[in-house]
């Protein structure tokens, strides 16, 4: 699916080499990959993100955070989570360079819409996306400042390049100034700025707490865990889903996913996340009415009931016809 919103570029599963891996800060590499033949990549934009298939039932989504002219190069920073449920534990104790991995994308669920002002602010790896955004609003010749918040200076990647655009960028070790100033930053709604944040599930709380007096469609987040949804009071109920290229019907019981009734109905899906967050497993919705559940659809996209994700949405009507 190619929504022109969301970066309308091609997307490709291919094996890709790993022709980097450096340090960018404590527990956070660098991975740059290339095509072994020396083949262009797709174009992409800022926000967008791309799947690492590192194992069978292993694939992980990380933000790319090189320059998009570059299209002979990749490339994704990788935090090594300590709670890490085997992705971001394999990048780190396999993927050095010279080893190929298979790499599926790029999609884009956290575009850069065009502002005269913005005002960036990340969270620790949160950073990756956000990187690219400001190489956008320095070539656009748009106002902007990035508020970066971390543990401490030496956890925090791309400090140095970062800190090169001057007092644009402000600089909250927890350790040594604590947590970011919200309210000084987003106290005073402005008009014709866009707010872009990323990072832990507190900081994008907080953040969208401080944005509730700014205008409609001032705030854009991606989350890296899903957003706590309120469960249907009377309970899941089962419906069918009609498969339209196909043609197939599935029942999905009140117990199960949609993804889940349709692979083990043989329907070809792919997902990654399960929770809601990643994108993988969007589908188009033909006719019925969405129950969306995930964390990467805005309240207006939810609304259009145009696409879903099909690891945790549901349907309100008896009969959902998607486009798989």
């Amino acid at each position: 699916m190619f929504d022109a919103g969301k970066g309308a570029y091609r997307e490709v599963e291919v094996d890709l080499e790993v022709r980097r891996r450096e340090v960018a800060a404590d527990g956070v590499v660098t991975l740059t990959l290339a095509d072994p033949t020396g083949a262009d990549l797709p174009d992409w934009t800022p926000g967008a993100h791309i799947d690492l298939m590192l194992a069978p039932g292993l694939v992980r989504q990380y933000s790319l955070c090189g320059d998009t002219a570059n299209r002979a190069e990749w490339q994704v920073g990788v935090l090594l989570d300590p709670d890490s449920r085997g992705g971001s534990q394999y990048v780190h104790d396999k993927l050095d360079a010279g080893v190929t991995v298979r790499v599926r994308g790029p999609r884009n669920h956290f575009p850069l819409v065009r502002s005269q002002k913005y005002v960036f602010i990340a969270g620790g790896i949160g950073i990756t996306p956000i990187k690219a955004m400001i190489a956008s609003a320095v070539a656009t010749g748009a106002d902007w400042q990035l508020f970066y918040g971390g543990r401490s200076r030496s956890t925090m990647a791309y400090l140095d390049e970062l800190e090169q655009h001057g007092d644009r960028v402000s600089v909250a070790p927890h350790d040594v100034t604590g947590r970011l100033d919200l309210d000084s930053i987003l106290g005073a709604p402005q008009e014709d700025t866009l707010v872009y944040c990323c990072g832990p599930s507190g900081l994008l709380s907080a953040v969208e707490e401080a944005c509730e007096n700014w205008p409609d469609g001032s705030l854009h987040i991606e989350r890296f865990a899903a957003k706590a949804v309120e469960a249907n009071p009377e309970g899941d109920t089962e419906f069918v889903v009609e498969c339209a290229q196909t043609g197939i019907d599935v029942v999905v019981a009140a117990t199960q996913s949609i993804y889940d009734a349709l692979e083990q109905a043989g329907v070809d899906v792919i997902g990654s996340c399960m929770e809601g967050v990643c994108g993988t497993c969007e589908c188009d919705i033909i006719r019925g009415l969405g129950d969306h559940r995930d964390s990467v659809l805005t309240d207006a996209e939810k609304a259009k009931n145009q696409t879903m994700m099909i690891c945790v949405s549901r349907s309100r009507s008896e009969r959902l016809v998607l486009d798989i």
